[in-house]
C-alpha cells in the first residue's frame, strides 16, 4: 500500500521547485509522468559536472543536480510547442489527477494547457502553478530565480556576518532554500486540494509563488519585524536573542553551542573550568547575556579554544548541553545517526549501473515513502506510458515519433 498509489501526476515542471514537489509525491507513491523536451529535457540535465559515474568510474551524462530532484518518475518526451504534442498532453490529462507546471504566467494558455482550458476537459483536476511572483500583481510577468528571491524576500538581509565584522554583508544560503521550500509548500497544497476533491468532487488551481514562500518562511524574523517595526540585523553564526548560541573555534576545528536556557549556560562554563562566568552578574540570565554579549563572547571563545572539538562534545553531551560539530559532507554521510536512518540509498540505473541518492526524510509507519526507482533517462518511459495510459499501439507510437511529436 502506498499513500498516493491512486494518484497520477502530469509534471510539466523543470529545474528545482516543481521537480522537488513532484519527487515528494513520487516518494509517497504517486505515478509521476515527467514531460520533457525531446533531445534536451529538463534544464538540470545539463547542469554539471559532477555527473553520476558508471560502473568503471567514468562519468555518465546524468548530472547530479538533475538526479537530486527526479527519482521515482517516468520520463516522456513531448514537443509541447506542436499542436500534436499539445493534443497528446490533453489526452494524458484525462488520465491524471494533478498537473504541475512552472511556466511563465500566461504561457500555457497559448497551447490550451492552462488551468481554464484543462478544467473544461476535467473539472476535478488539481492544477498547481509555480512561478517567481505569482499569477497576479505587478511582478507577475517577471522571471523568478531562487537567488533573486532570496534577496528580494529578505532572507539575505538576515543571512551573513555582522556588518561590523570581517566578511560582513548579505549572503545567500548554501542551497536553494526558496526553491526547495516552494516545492514543499506546493506538495502540502496539492495534498490539501486532493483531499478537498475527494470530499466534494471539485478540482482547483493552486498559485504558488517563490516570493510569497520566501516572505512566509521568514517565520519569527518576519514576525519580529511586524511587531517592532525595526529592521533585523545579520548575526552570522550567532543568534539575535540567545547567548551563547553560536559557533566557537576549538583547538582542531569548530563547535556549535546552543545554550537555550540559563541552566545549560551554567553547565557549559562549568564544564570549561570557568564557573565564575556563571556567577558574574552581567551574565546571570539570557537577557543580560544578550545585552553584554560583546563582553562575554570573547571570554567564551578563549575558553573553548583550550580543548579539542570531540573533547568538548563529550563533556557537553554528558552535561546535557546542546552542541555539535560542523560536518563536511563526507562526515555527514559517514555519521552513525545518518547511516542508522538510512539517508543514503543506491538505486539501479540503466546508464550508471547504480546511483547514490539521498532518501526521503518522510517516514510513515503504514505507508512509508519509498525510493525504488532512479531518476529516469530522457524519454525512458515514452513508449511505456503511451501504451499503458493512452492505449496506443506500436504503429501509432511510431507515427508520433516519425513526426517528431515525441
Amino acid at each position: 500500500m502506498k499513500a498516493l498509489g491512486h494518484i497520477r501526476v502530469l509534471d510539466l515542471s523543470r529545474v528545482l521547485a516543481g521537480p522537488w514537489c513532484a519527487q515528494n509525491l513520487a516518494d509517497l507513491g504517486a505515478d509521476v509522468i515527467k514531460i520533457e523536451r525531446p533531445g534536451a529535457g529538463d534544464d538540470t540535465r545539463a547542469w554539471g559536472p559532477p555527473y553520476a559515474p558508471d560502473a568503471a568510474g567514468a562519468p555518465t551524462t546524468e548530472a547530479a543536480y538533475y538526479l537530486s530532484a527526479n527519482r521515482g518518475k517516468r520520463s516522456v518526451t513531448v514537443d509541447i510547442a506542436s499542436p500534436a504534442g499539445q493534443a497528446l498532453l490533453r489526452e494524458l490529462v484525462l488520465h491524471c489527477d494533478v498537473v504541475l507546471e512552472n511556466f511563465k504566467v500566461g504561457h500555457l494558455a497559448r497551447y490550451g494547457l492552462d488551468y481554464a482550458s484543462l478544467r473544461a476537459l476535467k473539472p476535478d483536476l488539481v492544477y498547481c502553478s509555480i512561478t517567481g511572483f505569482g499569477q497576479d500583481g505587478p511582478y507577475a510577468g517577471r522571471a523568478g530565480y531562487d537567488f533573486l528571491v532570496q534577496g528580494m524576500g529578505g532572507l539575505m538581509s538576515v543571512t551573513g556576518e555582522r556588518d561590523d565584522l570581517p566578511g560582513g554583508g548579505p549572503q545567500k544560503a548554501g542551497v536553494a532554500l526558496t526553491d526547495l521550500m516552494t516545492g514543499m509548500y506546493a506538495t502540502v497544497a496539492i495534498l490539501a486540494a486532493l483531499t478537498h476533491r475527494d470530499r466534494t468532487g471539485e478540482g482547483q488551481h493552486i498559485d504558488m509563488s517563490l516570493l510569497d514562500t520566501q516572505v512566509a518562511m521568514l517565520a519569527n524574523v518576519g514576525s519580529s519585524y511586524l511587531a517592532s517595526g525595526k529592521r533585523p540585523r545579520r548575526w552570522g553564526n550567532a543568534h539575535a536573542s540567545i547567548v551563547p548560541y553560536q559557533t566557537f573555534a576549538c583547538l582542531d576545528g569548530h563547535l556549535i553551542v546552543a545554550a537555550g536556557n540559563d541552566g545549560q549556560y551554567r553547565k557549559f562554563v562549568e564544564a570549561g573550568g570557568r564557573p565564575e562566568l556563571a556567577h558574574d552578574a552581567r551574565f546571570a540570565t539570557n537577557p543580560l547575556r544578550v545585552q553584554n554579549r560583546d563582553a562575554l563572547v570573547p571570554l567564551l571563545a578563549e575558553m573553548v579554544l583550550e580543548k579539542r572539538r570531540d573533547e568538548w562534545i563529550a563533556l557537553l553531551e554528558e552535561q546535557g548541553v546542546p552542541c555539535g560539530p560542523i560536518n563536511e559532507l563526507d562526515e555527514v554521510f559517514a555519521n552513525e545517526q545518518v547511516r542508522a536512518r538510512g539517508m543514503e540509498i543506491a538505486l539501479p540505473h540503466p546508464a550508471a549501473g547504480k546511483v547514490k541518492l539521498v532518501r526521503s526524510p518522510m517516514k510513515l509507519s503504514a505507508t512509508p515513502a519509498t525510493s525504488d526507482m532512479a531518476p529516469p533517462l530522457l524519454g525512458q518511459h515514452t513508449d511505456e506510458v503511451l501504451r499503458e495510459v493512452l492505449g496506443k499501439n506500436g504503429e501509432e507510437i511510431a507515427a508520433l515519433r516519425a513526426r517528431n511529436v515525441v
